[in-house]
Formats: structure tokens, sequence, C-alpha cells
């Protein structure tokens, strides 16, 4: 009995070792939290096995200086943790509490040239050995554009309250750390010219449409710079693409001539926001050359004996760049027209030309063409009937071939601008924004589902709740505790 005892000891010690060294090697994160506060979306899981960072030789060095006394430490670390985790060691994290290590802390800072004043992660992704800090010709100093800063006051959005106090409302760590990582690998945003003399953008502000439109594009490393199209000889060469929003007034023959050149050279990128029943003459016969063409209509359904013209609508399937979205469905409030996105016609191949819609109304919606005299009603002589497009895409060139899908060019099209206003956002809607933007500027690996900001819960309670939840932390716990007590040292001496 003694040999067997010793021998199921030795044989529990070795399955225990055994079984530990397995789950160090082979082991599932699980988050288990409401909002997956720590789990990365699939767009920056993609872009940390994509090519621009699988590729690097140099790992993308990280230092998180952060004070753990901090309110948001825990979830940003495990943020950070995560993107070093699914890098595959292309970035390496390093840890420090300026309280608790305060001689690291300043010797980071003094090698960067930064004074310490905020929690921050310093994102270094220098391919060599380039000074950290360079003087421009003006004389001033600042950091290579290869390392990047970002604070904690970018991370939390923050909100005043009616008694004047300044509450954190949401926590948007990955949208600023995802920017922030693509910013360093790339050097410099990626410049998008936005067409200002002939888009109309209505409101101004943090909350206006086009505040919108431009977050959405900073968090994707894409600069929207303003020019007029008016005057201009040629589109310029560094320019990754060219947006036009809500346009009003048409084309002249001059810029038109300067639109189509542009988009008939290679690696050509359009993004065109249309305003339902507004598209110009011209601008809407360049659309229609290509495949596309925005009819004169509202897209409407009827429900309990009321026109609706707010439309539910998915994401279709095929398209590789909406293929985490593809089936899911979404709301478009504000005016919608349809556009007509005429696929798979034999004319547009031989230019090698091809539309594919990209979001569908749903089933019982209809393009009315009579919109406004409050008796709106499918008419087949009329009205559009199914399917009907709010969004397309179209590809000039063979980018099926991976000779010359570099060269080719790509036009994202879409017949509603309400969706950038605050009262009308909708985060499918920013994510199919933000991918068909990569897509254009040729980035496919970030687009898809992207990041969802974490908010902050208020429980209301009563007063009288309040005093009773007191009642029971200052009266009822002690004293339960002290009976329970008196109750084990009564029966001790007994």
């Amino acid at each position: 009995m003694g040999v067997m005892s010793v021998l199921q000891l030795v044989f529990l010690a070795a399955f225990l070792i055994a079984a530990n060294y397995l789950a160090t090697q082979h082991y599932e994160r699980v988050d288990l939290s409401r909002e997956g506060a720590y789990t990365i979306s699939p767009a920056t899981e993609r872009y940390l096995t994509d090519a621009a960072l699988a590729k690097r030789e140099r790992p993308v060095k990280w230092i998180m200086a952060w004070r753990k006394s901090s309110p948001f430490f825990e979830r940003t670390r495990a943020l950070a943790e995560e993107y070093a985790r699914k890098s595959g060691g292309k970035i390496e994290l390093e840890l420090i509490d300026p309280l608790r290590g305060p001689a690291r802390a300043q010797q980071v800072m003094a090698s960067y040239g930064l004074s310490l004043v905020h929690d921050m992660i310093l994102i270094d992704a220098r391919a060599d050995d380039a000074p950290v800090v360079r003087e421009t010709a003006e004389g001033r100093r600042e950091l290579n554009t290869h390392v990047k800063i970002a604070t904690a006051e970018e991370m939390v959005i923050y909100t005043t309250d009616n008694e004047s106090q300044r509450r954190p409302t949401s926590f948007q760590g990955e949208d600023v750390l995802t920017a922030r990582l693509v910013e360093a690998i790339e050097g410099k945003p990626r410049r998008m010219l936005f067409l200002a003399d002939k888009s109309r953008v209505q409101g101004s502000g943090d909350e206006s449409p086009w505040a919108a439109l431009e977050g959405t594009l900073r968090l994707q490393n894409i600069e929207l710079a303003g020019v007029n199209l008016s005057g201009m000889k040629e589109v310029p060469a560094d320019a990754e693409g060219v947006a036009l929003v809500a346009p009003k007034y048409d084309l002249t023959d001059e810029e038109l001539a300067v639109l189509e050149a542009y988009w008939n050279r290679p690696r050509a990128a359009l993004l065109i926001l249309l305003e339902p029943g507004e598209a110009p003459p011209k601008l809407r016969a360049f659309l229609r050359a290509q495949g596309v063409t925005p009819r004169r209509d509202r897209v409407v359904t009827r429900i309990d004996e009321r026109t609706e013209s707010t439309v539910r609508a998915a994401f279709t399937y095929g398209v590789p760049f909406l293929k985490d979205l593809a089936g899911q469905t979404t709301l478009f409030e504000g005016a919608s027209c349809s556009l007509e996105v005429r696929e798979n016609q034999d004319d547009l191949m031989d230019r090698r030309i091809f539309p594919i819609g990209l979001i569908e109304a749903a089933e019982g919606y209809w393009g009315e063409s009579k919109f406004g005299d409050g008796k709106e009603a499918y008419d087949e002589r009329e009205d559009q009937a199914a399917p009907l497009f709010l969004a397309a895409g179209v590809v000039r060139g063979a980018e099926a071939d991976d000779r010359f899908a570099a060269g080719s060019s790509r036009m994202v099209v879409m017949s509603n601008i309400d969706f950038l206003k605050t009262t009308h956002q909708q985060a499918a809607n920013f994510d199919f924004l933000a991918s068909a933007s990569n897509w254009l500027v040729g980035r496919e690996s970030l687009a898809g589902i992207g990041p969802r900001s974490i908010g902050t819960y208020k429980m209301p309670i009563l007063d009288a709740q309040v005093s009773f939840i007191n009642r029971v932390n200052l009266f009822f716990l002690p004293g339960f505790l002290i009976l329970v007590g008196a109750f084990i040292w009564s029966s001790r001496r007994a």
C-alpha cells in the first residue's frame, strides 16, 4: 500500500505538471464582459496580421506610460496587451507606471523629447535608427513621422451634465490606438481631396455632418484636404482620392473634363455622397456612363396608412470589403433615392467597367416618383420596383487579375447624406463608410466591422432606496457578522 500510495502521488504530480504545461501552450481567451470591452474588432485584428505589420523586420515598440491609479488603466492595459498578442510578436509592449517607476519614465521621456503630462501610449514604428526628433525648416522641433502618441484624453469622451460636472460617457480606446498605429506605420495620412466649391455639407461644430465625415476618415488615417475644382487643370498626383459631398451646382465642361481625366487614370478613387433628387445633370451623366444612375425618386414604404421614408436596408454579398457586413441590416433615416446599377452589362464590360450594388433596400419599399403630394402609392408605370440600391461601387480595370489589380480605379456612390447627422447615426453605416474609404485607397485590411465605443451607464435610484442601501451597509451587514461571530464563539465555549 505504501508503494502504491507513492506511485499515485508521483502520477498525480506528473499529471498536474503536464496539464499546467499544456495550458500555458494551448489556451483560449474568452471575453465575458457584457460589452466585449477586451475584444478587438475584426477590422483591427485583420490589420494586425496584414503585410504592413507582418513583414516588418523591426517590431513596433509600444510604451504605455500610465498611472495604475488612473480609472481607465486596466481597460487600456488589457487592450494594449491584446494588440501585442494578436500581432504575432510584431508589437513589443512595455508598461511603465510614472509614479512607481519615475526613473524609467524620465528616461523614456528624455529619449523622445517629451514631458510626461498625461497618461499615454507612445507608438514607435521607425524601421531604422532615424532620429526621434527632427527640426523643421521653420526651426520647430517635432517627432519623427513614424512616432505617434495616443493620450487618455483622446480615448475618453466627456460630456457636461446638468450640474456642470464633466463626466466620462464612453471609451474609444481601440479607435484611437488603431488610428495611431496606422499613422505611425504609414508615416503620414492618406490625402483625399474634398471639392469644397462643389460640395455642400450643412452645419458646423462637433456634432455636424462634416465633423462626422471628417472624423470617420481621420480615424482611418485619411485626411480631407479642401480644394476648389474651379480653375484646377488636373488632380494632383499625390491625391489618394477625391470626395464630392452633396453637390448642389453642376460641373462646367472644364471641371467635368478634369474629373473624367482623373477617373480614367490608374488607381483613381472617387467618393460621392448625393442628396436625393439633386444630382446635377452633368454629374448624373458622368455616373450613368459608369453604370450607376441616381434616380429622381424617394425610397418609401407604407406603415399603418402613413408614408415612411426611413429605409431598412441590407449590405449585399459578394463584395470583398463588405464580407463582415454582408447580410446585416441597417437603417437609413432622412431622405434616400434609389440608384440604378447596371451590373454585368456587355457595353460596360467591354470598357472594363464593373458596377455592383452595395446596399439594397428591404422588401416592401419602392421608389416614389411623386413624393410630397400626400398620395404616395406604388404605381408600376411611374415608380421604381425592387431592387432598390442606396449605395453602389464601381471598379474600372482588371481588378480580378493580380497582375493589373493595383492599377484599377474605384468609386463609391451613396444616395443618402442624412446618415451623417447626429440624430440619424447608425454604427453599421459608419462601418460601411470606413470600409469603403479604406477600399478606395487600397487598404482593404482595415475594412470590416470596426471598434465600438464603450459607454458608461447610470442606475437611477430613489432617495428612499439610497437610504435603505446605507442602512444595510452600516447596520444590517455589520450586525449580521457580529451575530455569526457570537454564535461561533458560543459554540466553541460550549
